[in-house]
């Protein structure tokens, strides 16, 4: 729970969302069984939460703590779904609040924006492959 408090709870205020413990483990327990907890020497430093479903793959969660942030492990992580997408031959889908600047990384990372849903931008990343991500 901390985890989600200290990721997410600056950008749930900015988009006027629920950031209450009720609403945070709501989102924690969404899909939990793909999550994988991320470890660096021992200390969890984040989550993921990515699946398969049967036309894309979705990412669910990613969220590093604010320490570990901005040293491109967000963005390993997604190389690693993209990758498994790719090979799978599907998109790969997401949700991310407006004003997070995380956007920028899914961006950067090859998604764009193809719907909304309330105060989150839909993105989608078409399948990568091995050539395309080298």
């Amino acid at each position: 729970m901390a985890l989600r408090h200290a990721t997410m709870n600056e950008h749930l205020a900015r988009a006027n969302a629920a950031s209450n413990d009720a609403a945070h483990l709501a989102r924690i327990l969404f899909q939990f069984e793909h999550a994988q907890i991320i470890s660096i020497a021992g200390q969890q430093i984040g989550l993921l939460k990515a699946y398969r479903e049967p036309t894309q793959w979705y990412i669910a969660q990613i969220q590093i703590t604010p320490a570990f942030q901005g040293q491109g492990l967000g963005r390993l992580l997604i190389d690693k779904v993209l990758a498994q997408a790719g090979h799978d031959r599907l998109p790969t889908v997401l949700s991310v609040l407006d004003g997070n600047p995380a956007r920028r990384l899914y961006e950067v990372a090859g998604f764009k924006e193809v719907g909304r849903d309330g105060t989150a931008c839909l993105m989608s990343c078409p399948p990568q492959t091995a050539a395309a991500s080298a």
